[in-house]
């Protein structure tokens, strides 16, 4: 699979052939559903919060006595049964609704996303960016080039780029990041994605990158250390002599 390749000036220069092992990997719809999952649960900051009867202004004291009122037995006012009460099973502040995905499975919902925009036709990439900061240069060649604007666009790069970075912020829908933090939800949302071309290089280094046998047997050892210093100490039974 190939994309094209345009300059600073927004002219057609070449193209550039893709990492089949990224950019055509198997498409996992379920995978790329739970990535997306764990990515919205992790941003999710809980704001209602219902107080308790503990946490409720008012007196602790019984309202009256237990017996001979003839009337239903009653504690303080604080009670969740009163008006102003506190609130029984109400929601919590505390709440924790973070999630996890193994490693694997990240990398590879990370690649069915890149493979399915691949396959839509889009991206494309950008060579020689000046650092100059100028939004209305950043405005001009994004018109050029064959993206939709006022639909969500990023651009993705190989490192700290001022000049494209703060140019680009100020354009509605332009979304600059390194290729380091290309994430599910970024990656689907946008409806073009623009390579540096340093950064398409790097991002296929990123991905392609597999365990060595050194690097596992470390890892291995590594852990068995770890596993031999937390093992609890067999202490030998002294034992009392009979009187």
């Amino acid at each position: 699979m190939r994309i094209d390749i345009y300059s600073a000036a927004g002219e057609k220069k070449d193209q550039m052939e893709l990492a089949p092992a990224i950019f055509e990997a198997p498409i996992n719809r379920g995978l790329m559903h739970q990535a997306m999952v764990m990515q919205f649960a992790n941003m999710r900051r809980p704001i209602a919060h219902a107080k308790r009867r503990s946490e409720v202004a008012g007196s602790t004291k019984k309202v009256y006595q237990q017996k001979h009122t003839g009337r239903a037995r009653r504690g303080p006012i604080r009670s969740p049964l009163l008006k102003g009460g506190g609130k029984s099973f109400g929601p919590r502040k505390e709440n924790n609704f973070s999630k996890d995905m193994p490693k694997a499975m990240r990398r590879a919902a990370l690649l069915s996303c890149l493979s399915m925009q691949a396959k839509k036709g889009a991206m494309l990439g950008i060579e020689g960016y000046p650092d100059t900061i100028k939004t209305k240069d950043a405005q001009n060649l994004l018109k050029k080039l064959p993206v939709d604007l006022g639909r969500r666009i990023l651009i993705v790069l190989a490192g700290k780029h001022r000049g494209l970075e703060l140019s680009a912020r100020n354009i509605p829908g332009v979304q600059t990041l390194l290729y380091s933090y290309l994430n599910p939800r970024d990656v689907l949302q946008a409806r073009h994605i623009v390579f540096m071309t340093e950064a398409l290089g790097k991002t296929e280094e990123w991905l392609s990158k597999k365990e060595t046998k050194e690097t596992k047997e470390s890892k291995e050892t590594n852990e068995k250390e770890v596993k031999e210093k937390r093992a609890p100490v067999k202490r030998k039974k002294i034992s009392t002599p009979k009187a």
